[in-house]
């Protein structure tokens, strides 16, 4: 026996199993410094189907100054989605219905009152002069963003306007000096400030608010646009966690009862190769798990189906290696030999399986929407994932089984 394999596999077998606890177990959540990241599945996003969240349906009503048409549903979906996009939720829903309808589902504790008041408030911004002439409105804004002064306690919304409209403000600003310019929100005169001197760094500010959340809704109508249509409520409710709670349990026991089903098979069939391959999987699943908190997935049941599936895409790769190890192992080639003939001949069906099911993915992430997305989202990367486990890490583990003289019996191998 070759100690220093041994000893190798021995770490191999520790880092993953504390990798595992890291991942999984709520060990490490009081921890002052680890608490903070670990464990890694808290940190992964649940969908709306999972976690509960809002769902509302806005319908377009036609008005003198502006009718319905397909053209004022695009700009008011885009409009809709930058105002959702502010609430920092992830994957939200949002898609037309009809002629005149759009569905906005968004995951996550949001009070529905306020999402549905940030949606369709028209937010259409002007700043006027005394003799009403309009300087600038919401067109001409660059960004805005809401902000406390540390001196006075002062909340205000601080307003950056695009070139065009900082050229307009500094010429209105000079030739307004000592005389108000009124700022009006959806006709409401929200202030009349006196201007002092020409401004023409094309900046300005709105105060008066109460708190810095009233100023971070109304900084995220503006920094989205006024709606191009006039927008009624026509459905609104909030979509509760229980069912998604339920679901999630019993997708966890489904999944739990299948993988072990899977890790029993692999052994008792496969023998040493089977063990190998289950020790794959696990690795497999912790890349995956990092993978979705690295890039911000979205777990959905779609999602769980897609990670379940591709879980079953790995173990069918090591059963196609396994079967070929172990006809070669039967025509009296050594150990190394047959594992490295049964990987060579397997790799051919194992890539054309692979990319024609990363194939289908593809497509499906660039014509689905919503929560199909999200199933190819997350087949995808399963089975980039399970290509690198099975190809690269149970070859190298079982070259190094093999090198360390634990077991040279090639019935322990299924031969």
């Amino acid at each position: 026996m070759k100690w220093n394999k041994i000893f190798i596999l021995a770490g191999i077998v520790v880092i993953v199993a504390l990798a595992t606890v890291a991942a999984v177990s709520p060990v490490f959540k009081n921890n002052p410094y680890l608490g903070k990241y670990l464990p890694l599945v808290k940190d992964i996003t649940l969908g709306l189907d999972l976690q509960g969240g809002v769902h509302v349906v806005l319908e377009a009503k036609d008005t003198p100054e502006v009718k319905v048409t397909p053209d004022t549903m695009k700009q008011l979906m885009a409009v809709i989605q930058r105002r959702v996009d502010q609430f920092g939720v992830a994957e939200p829903v949002i898609q037309q219905q009809g002629r005149d309808r759009l569905i906005v589902e968004i995951a996550g504790r949001i009070d529905p009152e306020e999402a549905v008041r940030t949606m369709v408030k028209t937010a259409y911004l002007e700043f006027k002069t005394m003799d009403g002439k309009t300087v600038v409105t919401g067109a001409d804004l660059k960004d805005a963003i809401e902000s406390k002064d540390p001196t006075s306690g002062q909340i205000k919304v601080d307003l950056t306007f695009n070139a065009a409209g900082a050229k307009k403000f500094a010429e209105a600003t000079a030739a307004n000096v000592g005389k108000p310019i009124a700022i009006i929100l959806d006709g409401q005169v929200l202030q009349t400030p006196v201007v002092q001197e020409p401004i023409p760094n094309g900046k300005a500010q709105i105060t008066g608010y109460q708190s810095l959340e009233e100023a971070h809704n109304i900084a995220i109508l503006l920094r989205s646009g006024a709606l191009p249509v006039k927008v009624e409520v026509a459905e609104k409710r909030g979509i509760g966690p229980a069912l998604g709670a339920d679901s999630l349990e019993k997708s966890k026991h489904a999944g739990l009862v299948g993988v072990l089903a899977i890790l029993i098979f692999m052994v008792m069939y496969y023998r040493l190769p089977g063990l190998v391959a289950d020790f794959a999987l696990l690795i497999y699943a912790l890349i995956v798990l990092a993978i979705y908190v690295g890039l911000h997935v979205t777990m959905t049941l779609p999602g769980i189906a897609a990670f379940l599936l591709s879980l079953g895409i790995a173990v069918d790769a090591n059963v196609i290696i396994f079967e070929r190890l172990k006809e070669e192992l039967r025509t009296g080639k050594s150990l190394r030999s047959a594992i490295d003939a049964g990987f060579k001949r397997a790799f051919t069906a194992i890539f054309d399986a692979n990319a024609t099911t990363l194939i289908a993915a593809v497509v499906l992430y660039f014509f689905g929407t919503g929560p199909i997305r999200g199933f190819a989202i997350t087949l995808g990367i399963g089975i980039v994932a399970s290509m690198f486990t099975a190809i690269t890490v149970t070859r190298w583990l079982l070259h190094l089984v093999a090198a360390s003289g634990l077991v040279r019996n090639a019935k322990a191998y299924g031969a």
